[in-house]
């Protein structure tokens, strides 16, 4: 059932089940998502959804572990968890995740990115992108070559949880200089605040997979860009998170703005 009316039209948001999937199914420009992002803010980091059944549902993404254990990068098909020593580890399909958002990467967009080009720039880039399509959601890929790339990944935490704000404040970052590899990441408009980060959110991974993180920073000398716009969002909620309505508090998005951002 749609969860709230002022989203159809634009992005049309349903309740499902992951469960109910049913296999041989493959929805095109369908986004899946588990958990808000609302819920992580709060601290809820118990994992629901297995990535056995994530895997039905995109082959491309990103997300976090139980108990918040590092950054999930999901790219062609594979599933990889950075976690706080900076290293990516591939997913057994029986570890769960409280949140993550993936889909069936089918881009619509392919741009050459010949200069260099800052990560600001990038984000200013794909707003003239989608101008004409800004109420809906994207999917963005970008492989190439980097002159610098900044990310951080979160320790796994322990019970009782801390809030989001407070997880991330002794956070490991890392750096690289002139490396191969991609960036995993979606662009949300902002009146799904509430549902997920609005505006951008990207995370890293090295050619090689063999680590990356949550993006911070990055230089990027020349790639490729592939869009995919998306036309609807499916979202699971588990046991105990309620449908947060998608406006969000100014004060919970200057807060969700300083995480993504430090």
């Amino acid at each position: 059932m749609p969860i709230d009316s002022g989203l159809i039209g634009a992005l049309h948001v349903e309740r499902v089940g992951v469960r109910d999937v049913r296999l041989g199914e493959h929805p095109h420009h369908t986004l899946f998502q588990t958990s808000t992002i609302d819920a992580l803010l709060s601290g809820n980091y118990e994992g629901d959804v297995s990535f056995a059944e994530l895997e039905a549902r995109g082959d491309f993404g990103l997300g976090t572990f139980d108990a918040l254990d590092g950054e999930m990068i999901g790219l062609d098909g594979a599933f990889y968890q950075v976690k706080a020593d900076g290293r990516a580890y591939e997913v057994d399909e029986r570890t769960k995740t409280p949140f993550a958002v993936v889909t069936f990467f089918e881009p619509a967009e392919i741009r050459q990115l010949a200069a260099p080009m800052d990560y600001a720039a990038l984000r200013a880039y794909l707003d003239e992108i989608v101008a004409g399509d800004a109420a809906t959601c994207h999917a963005v890929r970008v492989d190439g070559h980097f002159h610098y790339v900044k990310t951080r990944s979160v320790p796994r935490q322990r019970k009782p949880y801390p809030p989001l704000v407070e997880a991330v404040k002794h956070q490991p970052t890392f750096e690289f200089h002139d490396v191969l590899g991609s960036l995993v990441g979606f662009r949300f408009p902002d009146y799904v605040g509430g549902l997920n980060v609005s505006g951008y959110h990207f995370h890293f991974i090295t050619e090689d997979r063999s680590a990356g993180g949550h993006l911070l920073e990055c230089d990027i000398a020349r790639g490729e860009l592939r869009v995919d716009h998306e036309s609807d969002l499916n979202l699971e909620l588990p046991a105990g998170v309620g449908e947060a309505m998608p406006d969000m508090a100014p004060s919970k998005q200057d807060e969700l703005e300083r995480i993504e951002n430090a």
